[in-house]
């Protein structure tokens, strides 16, 4: 007999050491399991080989009923092939018990993208802050200046050494989803600005843990994601706008700004690191939308 949980555990430890997924990706589909597993003990499920289609469908269902986000419940069920799949490939179950689980369609949302008005603003007024000499101010102004510049996901900017930052050649190279590197090129206020982090604000911030991780949070430990959000949403929370205030706006900012500015799709898409151009071309729809909001703004026969 296999319990549930050994096999959860079993197929998380594969995952990880395969290196395919990121390990933010394996520690989401791990906690959609746990929650799997909490649900097969209500049902009183304790071997895998009770593990049947219909099971699986009726978490999907208990899901959908307490009105979770499409985006996540898409997650969730992808979460469960994955296991699925690798059960009936081991034999642990009679063939793939979660293949005719059907995943619910995506909602077509766009993201929410600042203006360059608010963006040279908010930079801005970093920059004066960091003239204070306060080594948080000089590493915030630091670390907005390289999101927005590179469009880099908070994983990348969490993650980056010190040793993977080449200022003369104004690039750094990051390790993105399926530990793949890719360099970035970095513009010359996002260099000025990482610069003085690395000559002021860090050295002031530098402890026993901290290692050649670039950002530090206030103990020299590496910062994490959870801090970035923070600051993130402070400085967002007076532009106003809907939709979520974390590092991804600035990302989705950043990429809009490139295609309103006239990149191609293929350079953003190589940019932001997409596996596929379909995933880049929500962008082109953002783009669009401004510019047919301006249009119907400033034309006269709008």
């Amino acid at each position: 007999m296999l319990t549930p949980a050994v096999a959860v555990r079993m197929y998380c430890n594969q995952r990880s050491a395969d290196r395919v997924l990121a390990q933010n990706s394996v520690t989401a589909y791990e906690s959609d399991l746990l929650q799997f597993l909490e649900y097969l003990h209500e049902q009183r499920v304790d071997d895998v080989a009770e593990l049947d289609t219909e099971l699986c469908r009726s978490w999907v269902w208990a899901l959908a009923e307490k009105g979770l986000a499409a985006s996540s419940l898409r997650r969730k069920v992808s979460s469960l092939k994955g296991f699925t799949h690798w059960l009936g490939l081991n034999a642990h179950t009679v063939g793939d018990v979660g293949t005719r689980v059907k995943t619910p369609k995506a909602q077509h949302s766009l993201p929410r993208v600042l203006s360059r008005t608010q963006m040279e603003n908010l930079l801005e007024g970093l920059e004066v802050a960091a003239t204070s000499g306060d080594p948080l101010a000089i590493r915030d102004s630091a670390l907005l200046e390289l999101l927005y510049a590179t469009a880099m996901r908070v994983s990348e900017l969490t993650s980056l050494t010190l040793q993977r930052i080449d200022l003369p050649s104004l690039c750094v190279t990051v390790v993105g989803k399926g530990n793949k590197e890719r360099v970035i090129p970095v513009g010359k206020p996002a260099a000025l600005a990482l610069e003085r982090y690395l000559r002021e604000g860090r050295v002031a911030l530098l402890g026993p843990e901290s290692g050649d991780t670039c950002f530090l949070s206030t103990r020299g430990k590496p910062v994490g994601s959870r801090t970035v959000y923070t600051v993130v949403a402070r400085l967002l929370a007076d532009l106003g706008g809907e939709g979520p205030a974390g590092p991804h706006t600035l990302r989705h900012t950043a990429a809009t700004h490139l295609l309103d500015g006239g990149a191609d799709l293929r350079s953003v898409q190589e940019l932001l690191g997409h596996a596929s151009l379909g995933t880049t071309q929500i962008y082109t729809h953002v783009s669009f939308e401004r510019l047919k909001g301006a249009y119907d703004t400033a034309h006269p026969r709008a």
